[in-house]
Order: structure tokens, then C-alpha cells, then sequence
């Protein structure tokens, strides 16, 4: 089972590298359902909000994706106040600061990128995501290769514990078929020596 596992890792990591195309296509259809519905779960806010933050990116192609966001929809019939802002995330924080100023993303989408940019980021994480991912590719794959190596070990491990326990189970029945030929031996033994006695 173990190996069998090993070998759809290895298959979907070679399947990644061969359709990265459609793999960067998925997640880009991921995000977007992710700022569609940020305001919905409060985990996925707290991640989207994580990812801008670490990444210093703004949606996901660009800051203009959070139109898609029913409360940052860029329209004057938008009753929200947030509308044709970002989430504080994507504000480029101040040095010194140290309270949150939630209402740093108001108004953005209006602005173009240019004028944005001195108040929030302004390139999209997917960018950024993939951008960080060819970067530290040689660590990405060093863990991915240590990974695999411990799931050999393990499996290594299993073989042998599957033999020993095989071996400890022989040796058992062994030792339990001469135990009842001895104590068979040793009722025969004294009756034939009773025998001998009453001769």
C-alpha cells in the first residue's frame, strides 16, 4: 500500500511539471472563487489576508480582482463601504506602524496602478506565488526528495518488520509442534518404563 502511494506521488509531481500550464490555470481559478467569497468564511479571510501580507500582493492577477468581491465591487450602487477598495492586507504598511489602519485599501480601484501603488500592492499573487516557487525551486526539491527518501525508509522499515514477525510466528509454531511431541515423549516414556518395573 505504501508503495503504491509513493508511486501516485511521483506521478502527480511528474504530471505537475508536464501541465504546469493547467496547474497555474486551476489555482488562478481557485483564487478567484477565494476573493469571491472572503468575507464568507472567516479562515479563508485570515488565509487570503496571510498570502497578501507574505507575498506583498494585492487579488489575484492584479488589485482590480477584488471587484469581483461583492463588498468591494467597484459600482456606484454598491451600498458596501468598502466598495472599489482592497482588503487592509494589500496596504503597504508604514514603517513605525503599529495599528492597522483597515481603511487604507478605500477608493484603490479607481486609482491606476501607478497612483495605487504608493498605498497598496499592486501586483497579483499568482505572480508572486510562482515567482517565489522558481525561486526557491532547489529547496521545494530537496524537500520533496527528502520526503520521498523518509517514505523508503519507512517502507524498508515495514518490509522487515513484516519478515520478522513472519520469522517470529514460524519459529513459534516450530517450537510449539516440538513442545507436543516432547510432552507426547514424555507420557510414553514413563509407561514403558512402568513396564519394565513390572516385568
Amino acid at each position: 500500500m505504501l508503495i503504491i502511494v509513493l508511486i501516485l506521488q511521483l506521478v502527480a509531481a511528474v504530471l505537475g511539471f508536464m501541465f504546469s500550464g493547467m496547474v497555474l490555470d486551476k489555482a488562478s481559478s481557485v483564487m478567484s472563487r477565494a476573493v469571491i467569497y472572503y468575507r464568507e468564511d472567516l479562515d479563508l479571510q485570515n488565509f487570503i489576508d496571510y498570502i497578501q501580507k507574505k507575498f506583498e500582493c494585492c487579488g489575484v492577477k492584479s488589485y482590480r480582482d477584488w471587484s469581483t468581491n461583492i463588498y468591494f465591487y467597484c459600482t456606484d450602487t454598491n451600498p458596501s463601504l468598502e466598495r472599489c477598495g482592497v482588503p487592509f492586507s494589500c496596504c503597504i504598511k508604514e514603517k513605525g506602524q503599529t495599528v492597522i489602519n483597515t481603511m487604507c485599501g478605500y477608493e484603490t480601484q479607481n486609482l491606476m496602478s501607478w497612483q495605487a501603488e504608493d498605498r497598496i500592492y499592486v501586483d497579483g499573487c499568482l505572480d508572486k506565488i510562482v515567482s517565489w516557487g522558481r525561486g526557491n525551486l532547489l529547496f521545494l526539491g530537496s524537500i520533496a526528495l527528502g520526503l520521498i527518501f523518509l517514505e523508503i525508509v519507512v517502507i524498508g522499515l515495514a518490509v522487515v518488520l513484516i519478515y520478522q514477525i513472519s520469522f517470529i510466528m514460524e519459529r513459534r509454531k516450530s517450537t510449539a509442534v516440538v513442545r507436543t511431541k516432547s510432552i507426547a515423549e514424555d507420557e510414553i516414556v514413563p509407561n514403558m518404563e512402568q513396564m519394565h518395573i513390572e516385568e
